[in-house]
């Protein structure tokens, strides 16, 4: 039997349209199935979680059939309160489906404590640049008799002397003792 006898044979016909009306049920079931599962028209509006504690926001988005997923706290910023939310995804007023995850940022309890940096004997540019840099204050500079102007001879955190490694909470005032340049070099301890 040849090729095109067998394309046009009455079996094979029969197979074709058999099979076309089989991938045409299964497509439409596929979307009937898609449409019943996925919740097509469905649209629930984001609420705006901005301010509010956690134990609200719980009730909220329980209410309302969503899902939260607190992710690493932000850095804390003083307009809000402690604890509460910074920010959020999706943006208040998106629409999504129920049972949504929303992630949200909480502002910290205060400001990180960070490291000082290495500072004995360098200069007070440096110095004043790394600290700044990383969110320290400068608060008073005082000069102690030393062979070296202005290089940093301490540093100095509410009254107490500080060491590299210490910590101190971001946006502190940190005092300088410079050297004032009087001294001669050989009349150093």
């Amino acid at each position: 039997m040849s090729i095109l006898k067998f394309i046009f044979s009455k079996t094979f016909l029969i197979q074709i349209v058999i099979a076309i009306v089989l991938v045409v049920i299964l497509v439409f079931g596929a979307m009937a199935w898609l449409d019943s599962t996925t919740n097509h028209d469905q649209r629930i509006e984001v609420p705006d979680l901005s301010r509010l504690s956690i134990d609200i926001v719980d009730k909220k988005l329980e209410e309302m059939n969503l899902r939260k997923v607190i992710q690493d706290s932000a850095n804390y910023n003083p307009d809000y309160p402690q604890y509460s939310v910074i920010e959020q995804v999706p943006e208040a007023g998106k629409f999504v489906k129920e049972n949504r995850k929303i992630y949200i940022k909480l502002n910290p309890s205060g400001y990180p404590k960070l490291d000082i940096p290495q500072f004995e004997r360098i200069t007070r540019r440096q110095v004043e640049s790394k600290l700044l840099s990383l969110g320290f204050k400068i608060g008073d500079v005082t000069f102690k008799p030393d062979f070296a102007e202005n290089v940093v001879l301490e540093l100095r955190y509410k009254g107490k002397a500080l060491k590299a490694g210490d910590k101190v909470k971001k946006t502190g005032v940190i005092d300088m003792v410079l050297g004032d340049g009087t001294r001669n070099y050989n009349s150093a301890e």
